[in-house]
């Protein structure tokens, strides 16, 4: 086979071929009409339409400048008739050439598509001849095509054009068995490749292998070796997978758990005794670290969402709880919201200085009198206004100064330091009061005149209205034209203050004829200072009272007041009351 010719076919190439005339540039064609073996012979009526093997070219010298010229795709007719009409190639003259051309339809041949390509050598075939169309079963239909049967080689290409041979499907190959089930052939399976460069082991392991590979020697060696590596990195891939999703499932359990997990809770009511103190302004998450911290309960965020979960859980107040060691959180704010379990000393409204020193001694375990001692002794150092007065006249300076409240107590608590904060309440809600300008309006000494008062509403009043009437009765009788009572008060609670009782039933020679400065009954005006610690309601009664007249009061019950304008009035009320009272 010579370079450019074609395959193996039924003739050789005969230089009577109208191709072989094509010697470049000044070859001869074949006469019009001769037939390439000497014969006449009719040519195809579809030449003009159909081209030459483009794979059919006569021997042409080495510079034919139209020998690298790429030949058209066997499946266009079309391009065939362009490829003809190159200069220098041998066309035969075809006698129906002023026919209509007609484009060639696709014909089956011995079961083979046809390309529309004839061979270039036929051997002469009378009957051919005589039926230039081909209607009989003979002539150039029934030579054998070498390139339209599935036995045949590709045709062959010139030197340049040649391509790598198509790789066959599996359906193509003539070993392929559609039975059987395909080899993995991916390097992690079949251990081709383990170290990534691209080239099996074997030829990693024998430079030979690249060699023989290249001559298409593919065959492998110890395949039950390999094999076996591959096992083993499976199974090292599958414990680093299952690894990581056990690492990951821990990690995202725990983080579910810190966001939306149950916060850590004890649970039961817990054991022993704790004294927890809350200050003055902790709410939430400010108790629950104090409690966490003393061991009361086991987490912020339980205490917190258990104080939420209970309807009184924002009315737990500062102050001093006798709480239990590992509680549950809904277990300390049910306590808290509880009284009787805050460890606090409580001042009622309106209680005398002597009745709050004994509370002091009790709650703090201390001997009778000593918080009186100190009171006494530190009432300087105690923090007192400077408009506090300590005269002479003044029993105690520190009275109306110890604020009634419930404050926190505990074992380390001393009574100086409880005073302390007492005073500091007074102080602090005084502050809000307008008591100068009270001072002032009623015609009163100052604030401590005014906080006076307010401590002799707050001892005879029983209700809210009382305290607004008996506070006008006050100033009314502080008037400078009062002749009813020529400005005494007459208050027995002023009595009972220096007497240190609380008697309603007290006779009128003892209250008329006691000279004590406190003695309203003896002198007119106010006494030399607050005779109890008025509630918060009593003094701004004190600041707001009625303007309604009135100027006597009395209870006959010791349940209800009754507030007249005149005397008239009052000695009718005040004869029934001696009546019920046996007093003559």
């Amino acid at each position: 086979m010579t370079e450019y010719g074609r395959g193996p076919g039924s003739e050789p190439w005969h230089p009577e071929d109208p191709l072989y005339g094509d010697q470049g540039r000044g070859g001869q064609q074949s006469a019009h009409g001769q037939s390439q073996y000497g014969g006449q012979q009719p040519y195809d009526p579809y030449a003009q339409q159909q081209s030459h093997d483009p794979y059919a070219q006569p021997q042409q010298q080495a510079h034919d400048p139209y020998a690298q010229q790429q030949p058209p795709q066997p499946h266009d007719p079309y391009a065939q008739q362009q490829y003809q009409q190159q200069p220098g190639y041998a066309v035969p003259q075809d006698p129906y050439a002023q026919q209509p051309q007609q484009p060639q339809q696709p014909q089956y041949d011995n079961g083979a598509w046809d390309t529309g390509q004839q061979p270039a050598a036929m051997p002469y075939d009378p009957q051919s001849a005589a039926d230039p169309y081909n209607n009989g079963q003979g002539g150039y239909g029934e030579t054998h095509d070498h390139y339209g049967t599935p036995e045949a080689y590709p045709p062959p290409q010139p030197p340049g054009r040649r391509e790598a041979a198509p790789q066959q499907t599996p359906a193509q190959s003539p070993d392929w068995d559609p039975e059987a089930e395909p080899e993995e052939t991916h390097p992690f399976f079949t251990g081709a490749d383990d170290n990534g460069d691209g080239k099996d082991d074997e030829q990693d392991d024998d430079p030979r292998e690249s060699r023989r590979g290249s001559r298409g020697g593919n065959e492998r060696r110890g395949k039950g070796k390999k094999k076996s590596r591959n096992g083993c990195a499976c199974l090292v891939v599958s414990l680093v997978l299952v690894g990581g999703l056990g690492g990951a499932s821990y990690f995202g359990y725990s983080y579910w758990q810190d966001k939306f997990g149950a916060a850590p809770d004890y649970a039961g009511s817990g054991s022993g005794s704790v004294e927890v103190e809350i200050p003055k302004g902790a709410f939430g998450y400010d108790i629950a670290n104090i409690l966490k911290k003393k061991g009361v309960v086991k987490s912020v965020d339980a205490f917190v969402s258990a104080q939420n979960e209970n309807p009184k859980g924002k009315s737990i107040q500062a102050g001093v709880y006798l709480l239990h060691e590992k509680m549950s959180a809904a277990e300390a704010v049910k306590m808290m919201v509880d009284p009787n379990s805050q460890n606090l000393l409580v001042i009622p409204e309106g209680y005398r200085n002597v009745a709050i020193y004994e509370l002091v001694d009790k709650k703090l375990s201390l001997k009778k009198g000593t918080t009186k001692g100190i009171a006494k002794s530190d009432a300087s150092e105690l923090g007192l206004p400077d408009w506090a007065v300590n005269g002479k006249d003044v029993k105690d300076p520190l009275e109306g100064f110890l604020y009634p409240a419930a404050y926190p107590v505990t074992k380390e608590t001393k009574p100086e330091t409880l005073l302390k904060k007492m005073v500091s309440r007074a102080n602090e809600e005084y502050d809000k009061l307008d008591l100068e300008g009270a001072a002032k309006k009623y015609k009163l000494d100052g604030p401590w005149q005014v906080l006076t008062v307010a401590s002799l509403v707050q001892a005879e009043g029983l209700t809210h209205d009382d305290f607004r009437k008996m506070a006008e009765v006050a100033y009314n009788r502080l008037k400078p034209d009062n002749i009813a009572t020529n400005r005494k008060l007459q208050f027995d609670s002023a009595f009972n203050y220096l007497k240190n009782q609380s008697k309603i039933k007290i006779g009128s020679n003892e209250i008329l004829t006691n000279p004590d400065p406190y003695n309203t009954y003896y002198h007119p005006g106010l006494p030399p200072g607050p005779i109890s610690n008025p509630g918060d309601e009593a003094l701004r009664a004190t600041l707001n009272p009625t303007s309604d007249g009135w100027m006597y009061f009395i209870s006959l019950d010791g349940k209800k007041t009754q507030f007249t304008k005149t005397a008239a009035e009052h000695e009718k009320l005040n004869k029934k009351f001696k009546e019920q009272h046996g007093l003559g």
